[in-house]
């Protein structure tokens, strides 16, 4: 198990996850939002990541999850691709996804609603599950820094849109 922290491009908090595994463009890490949780996955896109770091704090973090007895969770369906195709996964797979670009506070999370070009116009997904057909906000594909899935959020947002549907 090896725990990394990195620093994003023109986000000032460092993110840290466990590493699962990487590509060229991608790094698949379990998340760790604070101390020694562990929730969900986050892929962080290679071309914004600054700065990778794994010193006294992340040994300490792993030093904890070994002593939990945590494994390194597997994805298994999971193939690396570009961001469009990633985006049309996890909605595939979870019924929605979610991104973060430029702005490291805010995570969209929505449908996709068409492309053009490098352009992505998303349905949104509300926190109330419901879903805003004519958000119709652009977003530069290109910017997409991370992806996010299987968060205890992510799953509330999941579960609120499925709920919101039979109603």
């Amino acid at each position: 198990m090896k725990v990394e922290s990195y620093k994003i491009k023109g986000w000032k908090e460092k993110e840290t996850g466990v590493l699962i595994s990487e590509n060229e463009d991608w790094i698949l890490v379990n998340h760790i939002p604070a101390d020694y949780t562990l929730d969900g996955f986050k892929l962080y896109r290679k071309r914004f990541v600054k700065k990778r770091i794994s010193k006294t704090s992340e040994k300490q973090i792993e030093r904890v999850l070994n002593l939990k007895g945590k494994k390194t969770p597997e994805l298994k369906e999971f193939v690396f691709n570009n961001v469009l195709e990633t985006l049309k996964w996890s909605e595939k797979k979870y019924g929605l996804f979610e991104f973060q670009d430029k702005g490291e506070t805010e995570l969209f999370y929505g449908k996709i609603n068409r492309t053009e070009n490098d352009i992505l116009i998303i349905d949104m997904v509300k926190s109330n599950g419901k879903v805003e057909i004519d958000y119709d906000f652009e977003f530069s594909l290109n910017k997409i820094r991370s992806i996010t899935f299987e968060t205890d959020y992510f799953e509330s947002i999941r579960l609120l849109m499925a709920d919101e549907r039979k109603n």
